[in-house]
């Protein structure tokens, strides 16, 4: 038998995975994990090593001697160095996808995601955690929401970093972003058969989080522990 609760959250670009999640660890004591975190770190890593990014097999050379670390503070290493800003970059956003979709990096970066989520209880969110990392979790949620209102606050959050953005340019990205997501060829972006299915378009986000903790507290499956 397992020894530690998993709950793994799904859905496209900007439904509130990560937010909701983080809050969700912090009420239930659990390890937080951001897989995009890791999707993006390679793609950082391909960006400042010069890689082709149509070049798979180079990306995928370059993963092997990438040594990627999430600490349970936020913070995201790459060989030890501090990237947890240059990762949230326009450069690295709009080509993270295309590096994700990759095949060999899913398949190694999936090797580190399972390997983390069998160290302590923890909530890792996704695009294929539920369907591919950790397809035998005790709870699955699949988040989505209108993708002008995924741009909306995509565009606040750029705001609040002091970034300005165009409202219409960002839900075209976020559009072509599920296009890819949902289209790759290995371990596409879609709802596992047994996910609870949450709309976030007009929910807050405690209401987000009332939602899946209400879930999570039904059963006698969680446990305070974390780390």
């Amino acid at each position: 038998m397992r020894k530690f609760v998993q709950i793994a959250i799904d859905g496209p670009a900007a439904a509130g995975k990560s937010t909701i999640a983080k809050i969700v660890a912090q009420d239930l004591g659990y390890v937080y994990i951001d897989t995009g975190a890791m999707y993006r770190a390679i793609t950082l890593a391909v960006l400042n090593n010069h890689v082709v990014i149509d070049d798979e097999d180079a990306i995928a050379k370059l993963l092997n001697k990438t040594n990627i670390v999430l600490n349970p503070s936020g913070q995201v290493l790459i060989n030890d160095l501090d990237v947890t800003v240059q990762i949230r970059e326009h450069a690295v956003t709009s080509l993270v996808a295309q590096v994700a979709a990759y095949e060999p990096v899913r398949k190694a970066l999936k090797q580190q995601q399972i390997a983390l989520a069998n160290t302590a209880n923890v909530i890792m969110d996704g695009r294929d955690i539920g369907t591919n990392v950790l397809p035998m979790a005790d709870f699955k949620f699949f988040m989505v929401a209108d993708a002008r209102v995924r741009a909306v606050r995509r565009y606040e959050e750029n705001l609040k970093i002091g970034v300005d953005s165009n409202l219409d340019d960002l839900e075209a990205e976020i559009k072509k972003r599920d296009e890819m997501d949902v289209n790759r060829a290995y371990a596409p972006l879609k709802q596992a058969k047994d996910a609870i299915l949450i709309d976030t378009s007009a929910l807050s986000i405690n209401e987000v989080v009332d939602k899946i903790l209400g879930y999570v507290f039904q059963t006698s499956i969680h446990t305070p522990t974390s780390t």
